[in-house]
């Protein structure tokens, strides 16, 4: 059976600490990962176990996962197929926006080392995924923007980023809304203690939640 998919489980914790790591600039800890996973704490540990074992990943004292050289290898590898194959579906195949993520997510174990790079010169050679995160091996390395909408100050005009894509629900409301990487947006009001940002969009005001705020990176 082919390694790529064979190893699905390992693949997915791997892509998972990438994405918080690197793409949201979080500490990864074991809560955290099954929090993103939705699995149990307890399953974790035994996969963390085996890939402390295989070198995959290291822990510090304060139990922080990071990837080791070769884990890091092995997560940009499948991130990059992964948002190879939503260039695919966007732009190819037109499959709506917020559908790409799930889909993508199924076609990313299938695609070998054969298949990618005629598919990366198919697509145009892309450096960016339909939600504003860099592509491994094409995008120029740099350090991601850690402020979010939720961050913004009131009054300021920001550039979308990127957004949070593993929820698909989320996704269809940014899709509604029109909150999608390259948009300018300016953060017409702060309420704190309702917990809501609003923003203008296209000549429109729209409310959205501090939490959903947070899932919104902007330059």
């Amino acid at each position: 059976m082919p390694k790529q998919v064979a190893n699905t489980v390992v693949d997915d914790y791997l892509t998972s600490i990438y994405r918080l790591s690197h793409d949201e600039g979080e500490e990864v800890i074991a809560v955290r990962l099954a929090d993103r996973l939705g699995i149990t704490p307890p399953s974790v540990a035994g996969m963390l176990k085996r890939l402390l074992r295989d070198k995959l990943v290291v822990q510090d004292r304060r139990k922080v996962i990071q990837l080791t050289p070769d884990g890091l290898r092995r997560a940009e590898e499948m991130v990059r197929r992964h948002r190879l194959a939503e260039c695919l579906l966007t732009d190819v195949l037109k499959v709506d926006w917020w559908r790409a993520y799930e889909e993508a997510h199924l076609l990313e174990h299938g695609i070998s080392d054969i298949t990618e790079p005629h598919l990366f010169e198919t697509l145009g050679r892309p450096t960016k995924s339909p939600f504003g995160y860099p592509i491994p091996g094409s995008a120029t390395p740099g350090k991601l923007s850690t402020k979010t909408i939720a961050d913004a100050a009131e009054g300021s005009s920001q550039v979308v980023d990127r957004v949070f894509e593993e929820d698909e629900q989320l996704l269809k409301f940014f899709q509604e809304e029109g909150i999608k990487p390259g948009v300018q947006i300016s953060i017409e009001s702060i309420e704190p203690y309702r917990g809501t940002v609003t923003i203008g969009i296209d000549g429109r005001s729209v409310v959205i939640g501090t939490g959903v705020a947070r899932r919104v990176w902007v330059q």
